[in-house]
């Protein structure tokens, strides 16, 4: 006879924090929310890798760019670079994030001596920095003849087939740096010399790196950015359970700080088989996430293969039709209810502590609280970071306002069938995701910060300085059908402010 429990499985809407003692030191601004990403023996030993704040980006084509995943390193979280792609293209993403705050930044934005301003300016539209490197080939790394910067050309007084070499500035004239100089020293030439640029050449000539004055005062605006040992932004990358022994050498090599298996469903042998490869071939030097799961069982499962954290929610994310499909799944609140539980039970007999991933289910930012509150480590987002500016996909204007495009790995747009793979058929045999649109919502930064303030303002009701405290101090009650309603505007008529807008 099947299984049945007593109670619903609910979601984050149906639950209320009811607020503690708020003492003096209970302000936002001394509210820390770093969180351990990777597992550890909690009270002997610091995790191998943290987070500034509890906030990972999903792994979606829609979401987890290379260009997210600087601007979410840079607020503190991480972002999965998504792997429903070539091995070769997903490298490159993480290659390009590691780069990026390396500090000596490969130049992608290139031109030769022969072209043209027309030729400079579809450059400077395609990569939209005004620093061009002009090198004899027009590569990255060929032998440095000049730079060109905004100040170097006026387009109302040349024509476009101007040659670059007519209004360069050549090399001869340049301030630049030899390969093996440090950060430290690279960063003082351009303070003594009131560069913004800092070309790094080898002996041959041949252009290297920039740096620039914009990633020093960058660290200055961002203290809570995540870096690695080598001052690089800190990425994540998403594998399946078909490719990864091609598929994680390849992220390894380009830097990969953490992976996490991609799957619909986690409690099965292929992501214990996948698991099991890793620490065979790499021990514990390469860190990685599974899931997903909505049960203890399901934890425990994985918990006990290896992962370095575990992912919850299975049919809760705003574009996933798993549950309407397939008859499985679980309330997002019971499902990390439940595991927090059984993670808790499981550091209890082993001294282990693994930390537990809530992937979906956020609707409204105080659902964020709930998930930390409830006992998650850390969020996963999808649909909050595909509105942003960074991600990925196209900004359109629909109806009157502009969206951003945002689909589900189930798709059939996506067709990511390995996401899905139960060991039959290498296609998707069915949708369990939808296309869909978001809302616009500008920069990340400015978007993650003002979310977080209230995550961290809600903490201080509750008496909370941290993520523990919160889930130590957490006091949570049901609310009715009734009751939610009266919790939103009711019973005044709106004013109209779009005239005031």
């Amino acid at each position: 006879m099947a299984k049945y429990f007593d109670e619903p499985s609910r979601t984050f809407s149906e639950y209320l924090l009811i607020p503690g003692y708020t003492g003096p030191e209970n302000t936002p601004d001394n509210v820390s929310l770093r969180t351990a990403v990777t597992k550890y023996r909690k009270g002997q030993e610091e995790p191998a890798l943290s987070m500034n704040i509890p906030l990972t980006s999903a792994i979606m084509q829609s979401v987890s760019g290379d260009r997210l995943a600087i601007a979410l390193a840079r607020e503190g979280g991480i972002s999965f670079i998504y792997g429903a792609q070539t091995i070769e293209n997903q490298a490159k993403m993480v290659a390009r994030v590691k780069n990026y705050k390396a500090g000596f930044v490969p130049s992608d934005s290139n031109i030769r001596p022969d072209q043209t301003l027309a030729d400079l300016l579809a450059v400077k539209e395609q990569t939209g920095h005004s620093t061009t490197a002009v090198t004899e080939d027009g590569t990255a790394e060929g032998k440095m003849v000049g730079l060109v910067t905004s100040r170097d050309y006026r387009i109302s007084r040349m024509g476009l087939d101007t040659k670059v070499s007519e209004f360069m500035t050549p090399v001869e004239k340049l301030i630049y740096a030899k390969e093996g100089i440090t950060l430290s020293e690279a960063n003082d030439m351009l303070w003594d010399h009131k560069l913004n640029a800092l070309p790094i050449l080898d002996d041959a000539g041949r252009l290297k790196y920039f740096v620039f004055r914009k990633d020093y005062d960058d660290h200055k605006a961002n203290p809570l950015e995540l870096l690695d040992d080598d001052k690089r932004y800190i990425v994540g990358a998403g594998i399946n359970s078909r490719d990864y022994a091609e598929r994680i050498p390849a992220l390894v090599e380009a830097g990969v700080d953490i992976l996490c298996i991609d799957s619909s469903e986690g409690y099965s042998i292929w992501q214990e088989r996948t698991i099991k490869w890793v620490r065979e071939h790499y021990g514990d030097s390469v860190k990685i996430g599974a899931g997903n799961v909505v049960d203890g069982d399901g934890f425990r499962y994985l918990a006990e293969a290896g992962a370095d954290f575990v992912k919850i929610g299975i049919g809760g994310g705003s574009i996933c039709i798993t549950r309407e499909t397939k008859g499985i799944g679980r309330g997002q609140a019971t499902a990390v209810i439940e595991v927090a539980k059984e993670r808790d039970k499981y550091f209890k007999e082993t001294g282990i502590y693994v930390p537990i991933c809530s992937d979906g289910g956020i609707v409204h930012d105080y659902h964020m609280t709930l998930a930390l509150a409830m006992g998650a480590d850390f969020l996963m987002l999808g649909r909050y970071f595909a509105g942003f500016e960074e991600s990925p996909t196209a900004r359109l204007m629909v109806n009157g306002s502009y969206v951003k495009e945002y689909w589900g790995e189930g798709s059939n747009r996506a067709r990511n069938w390995q996401r899905y793979d139960l060991g039959g058929q290498s296609k998707l045999s069915f949708e369990e995701g939808v296309d869909s649109y978001v809302p616009y919502k500008g920069m990340l930064s400015d978007g993650v910060r003002a979310s977080l303030y209230k995550v961290k303002s809600t903490m201080c009701n509750c008496g909370a300085l941290t993520i523990p405290e919160l889930q130590d101090k957490a006091k949570l009650t049901l609310v009715s059908a009734t009751s939610i309603v009266e919790g939103g505007a009711h019973d005044v008529i709106l004013k109209d402010t779009s005239s005031t807008r």
